[in-house]
């Protein structure tokens, strides 16, 4: 029971259910994630910790990049069954539509780039 509970804690957020549908197509860059949230780093950092420990994503790290993408059959049942009713019922939440057009523009943009513009800001 006790990962059921903290799958439903972990979603109980926008912000993190975001995060989980815009993992959808692949991994992500953590600086990719902030840019598309539009949060401070230390708020995605601790969202994206949250989604961690509840066993939704799962993290690699690159040289200085950190990714996360959603897990695979690796998870849990009941992570993989949630992730699978969090697409089926946010596919077309006009928050999650607009997020996936910000996150195409995104995905241009060099990473490097990404990641100075926000060590600036």
């Amino acid at each position: 029971m006790r990962d059921v509970l903290d799958i439903t804690k972990a979603m109980a957020d926008g912000n993190r259910l975001r995060v989980l549908m815009a993992l959808a197509d692949g991994e992500l860059c953590v600086c990719q994630i902030i840019e598309m949230l539009g949060l401070a780093p230390s708020t995605v950092s601790k969202h994206l910790s949250i989604l961690h420990q509840a066993g939704l994503v799962e993290a690699r790290k690159d040289g200085r990049w950190m990714y996360y993408r959603l897990v695979n059959r690796t998870g849990s049942k009941a992570a993989r069954e949630a992730i699978t009713w969090l697409r089926r019922n946010l596919a077309e939440s006009p928050q999650i539509v607009e997020d996936a057009k910000t996150l195409k523009k995104i995905l241009c943009i060099d990473r490097e780039e990404l990641c100075r513009k926000q060590n600036r800001s």
